[in-house]
Order: structure tokens, then C-alpha cells, then sequence
């Protein structure tokens, strides 16, 4: 495993940079099951690439220059688990829309505060492709870098117009429709299965 196991690691954190469905091809397996798709719009949970092509079109829709530098690897052989350490970097220039239960749940209008901070994440990996994925994410340092957590009365006020005028109806609208696209053009061109 060693070696390949943790370049498929490497290389699923750059289709979720650059949302490259022949790259999500070679290091995504088929039955891609990633946990954490419940606060993301519906189509991340589609397995396979397209999920993950998904997911990625939901996060470059709140994120430009998104990167996740890899700080550290480890492998477990014996489980056929990858850990990487990331740091997850990026302007957020795009509603950033949390899902519950396949709703929307919080919509961040755009800050145009850059964020970076730490995650952990955890990959499975079958046949020298990405399996599974679970993560342990510092969300409230990121929503602090963003300037929503705790929300000033400016950040307050900006949420409610937006909820008030229906922006926010739009952009997860938006948003979702965006990481369905992703998701279908991979199953168009057959990198689902």
C-alpha cells in the first residue's frame, strides 16, 4: 500500500482544488463513500467521482485559489487507511452554503477573508484508489477567520438581509445546482463507475 496509497491521498485534495474529473478518475474508486457529505449539497453524496467532483465544485463555488497543502502522511497497512494533515487555504469570494438533511441550513454571503487552518482527514483506500473519506475539521477557527463566528452586528445584519431578500434561497439554489452539474458531467463521461 505505502507509497501509492498516500499519492492517491495526495492527489484527491487536487481534484477537490481543481475539479479535474480525468484526475478524480485515476484516484477515485467507484464506490467512494465520503461521510462528511451531510452539510454539502445532495450530489457529494453520489459515490464514486462524481461525488467527489461534486463536492468540489460546492467548495471552489465559496472558495477561489482553494489549496490544501499536505503537512503530514501516515498509513495504516493493516486497515488500508491513509491520515493526512492539511491546511485548508482560500478566499471566500462565494456564498458558502451548509446543508442539513438535503436543506439548506447557513448561508455565509462572501467575506473576502482569506482562511487557513488545520484539518485531519482520514482516507480509505481500495484497489490504489480513495475509498472512503471522514474528516476532524476546526470549523469554528475557519467561521472565526471569516468574521462570521461569533458574528459582529454587521455580519448579523448582512445574514438577515440576505435571508430577508432571498439571496440566500438563491445561492444555495445556485450552489446545488452547480455541484449537480459537476456530478453529472462525470457520469456523462463516464468517471462514476
Amino acid at each position: 500500500m505505502g507509497s501509492n496509497a498516500t499519492d492517491s491521498a495526495r492527489s484527491l485534495f487536487r481534484v477537490i482544488e481543481t475539479g479535474d474529473p480525468a484526475l478524480a478518475a485515476d484516484v477515485v474508486h467507484a464506490d467512494f463513500h465520503n461521510r462528511e457529505a451531510s452539510n454539502s449539497p445532495a450530489a457529494c453524496a453520489i459515490p464514486g467521482p462524481a461525488g467527489v467532483l461534486a463536492s468540489s465544485a460546492w467548495m471552489r463555488s465559496a472558495f477561489t485559489d482553494l489549496r490544501f497543502p499536505v503537512l503530514d502522511t501516515g498509513v495504516d497497512e493493516e486497515r488500508g487507511q491513509v491520515f493526512v494533515r492539511v491546511r485548508m487555504q482560500g478566499r471566500h469570494t462565494g456564498p458558502f452554503v451548509l446543508f442539513r438533511d438535503g436543506k439548506p441550513d447557513k448561508i455565509m454571503p462572501p467575506t473576502g477573508r482569506e482562511m487557513d487552518y488545520e484539518q485531519i482527514h482520514v482516507l480509505t483506500v481500495r484497489d490504489g484508489k480513495v475509498a472512503g473519506h471522514e474528516a476532524v475539521r476546526d470549523d469554528l477557527t475557519m467561521l472565526g477567520q471569516l468574521g462570521v463566528f461569533p458574528p459582529t452586528p454587521a455580519v448579523a445584519a448582512r445574514l438577515a438581509a440576505w435571508k430577508l431578500t432571498g439571496r440566500d434561497r438563491r445561492a444555495a439554489a445556485a450552489v446545488s445546482t452547480r455541484a449537480a452539474e459537476a456530478a453529472q458531467s462525470a457520469q456523462s463521461a463516464g468517471t462514476a463507475h
